[in-house]
């Protein structure tokens, strides 16, 4: 099959999960077309059946901000026809969804069909979406698309809640190749981090507010002080500088690296002892399960699609959004708690599996079967 995959090319999930999708397709030998206006960050490898197509955005000085959207779906309408493609699968309903549906006007028009998969992803939903400015845009995106998917029975439950959906939604969560993310032997990585045998907390992020990433600076603050620990903090974003100024404020800058954005976290978090995600919103929570499947335990909110992947009691902690108290007391009963900490990676790995990105596949490719050849 011929599948046209639009998203965004960044290290943020729909980017990930978007790429590491069209790599598996690729893999398994369809013929996979990314659309985007860079090349997606791990889309990092050279293969027959992955192609690249960059759009390219006139710039006018009557137009004060470049029209994308417009843009993007010419883009589409030229691959479809020169690449013969089956179906287009856009990730993020603004604007990938709403240009490919204009896209599949204009096609139609030429006695052309694609059908649009389009999956939701979480802030399209949760914080784009709900601007009024574009919720009628949402809605008809989703309502006009062949199918629609979302990453987590939590997103679909607030999609249906807040615009008004006419058409079923498919639950395909997030997944992981354990191929990339396993547990590696790094012991000589670790030894350089933590020389005297201290306990290694990971997290990992766009540095954005609603990552919350002081509440992980806080609990990192009451964790040393009951256990030796050193914080890594992987990823860069608009709140890095904030956070710097909040280790100063906890006097913590001598335990905690800033590592910035990093290709290979796999590798990272092979050495990590607890990951903590202490989101305000995730739609599923795929920094969770990346370290999960590398059997590191996971403290973490109980917000979006979160508890549906770390399970409270068994491969971690769940608390409410912002009780930093509660996730550091979890931490450190973890932590002091070898038997425990065992027995917590070996559920974490187990619930990983789960999410098996050769299960998953399967689910996407039965959809997109579904949307070509309807019954």
């Amino acid at each position: 099959m011929r599948v046209g995959i639009v998203c965004y090319p960044t290290f943020g999930g729909s980017g990930v999960l978007a790429t590491e999708l069209g790599k598996a397709l690729a893999n398994k030998g369809h013929e996979v077309h990314f659309i985007s206006y860079n090349q997606p960050a791990r889309l990092d490898f050279f293969s027959e059946n992955v192609f690249y197509h960059e759009v390219n955005i006139a710039k006018y000085p009557l137009f004060e901000y470049a029209p994308y959207e417009t843009a993007l779906a010419g883009k589409m309408v030229d691959i479809v026809q020169s690449a013969h493609l089956d179906v287009l699968h856009v990730h993020y309903a603004i604007p990938h969804a709403s240009a490919a549906l204009l896209a599949k006007q204009i096609l139609a028009q030429k006695g052309i069909h694609i059908p649009v998969v389009t999956t939701l992803h979480g802030t399209d939903i949760t914080l784009v979406g709900r601007e009024v400015t574009y919720e009628h845009v949402v809605s008809w995106s989703i309502n006009q698309s062949d199918a629609v998917t979302a990453v987590s029975n939590k997103l679909k439950e607030e999609t249906l809640q807040h615009f008004d959906i006419n058409r079923p939604i498919d639950v395909i969560p997030n997944f992981i190749d354990f191929n990339r993310f396993n547990k590696k032997p790094r012991e000589h990585f670790k030894q350089m981090i933590a020389p005297n045998g201290e306990k290694i907390i990971i997290h990992t992020s766009n540095f954005r507010k609603v990552k919350r990433v002081e509440d992980v600076v806080a609990i990192f603050s009451r964790i040393i002080k009951e256990i030796p620990a050193k914080l890594l903090l992987i990823g860069d974003g608009p709140e890095r500088s904030h956070i710097e100024k909040v280790c100063r404020e906890h006097n913590t800058c001598d335990w905690v690296t800033f590592l910035g954005k990093q290709e290979a976290i796999e590798e990272i978090l092979s050495i990590g002892d607890l990951f903590v995600l202490p989101s305000e919103s995730e739609s599923f929570g795929l920094a969770a399960l990346e370290a999960m499947a590398c059997e590191v335990p996971v403290i973490s909110t109980n917000a979006g699609g979160i508890p549906e992947v770390n399970v409270h009691g068994v491969t971690g902690f769940l608390s409410n959004v912002g009780d930093v108290d509660s996730m550091a007391q979890h931490a450190i009963t973890l932590l002091k708690d070898p038997e425990m900490l065992k027995t917590f990676r070996k559920n974490a790995l187990l619930q990983a599996h789960n999410f098996d990105l050769k299960t998953i596949l399967l689910q996407y490719e039965a959809v997109y079967e579904r949307v070509v050849n309807p019954q």
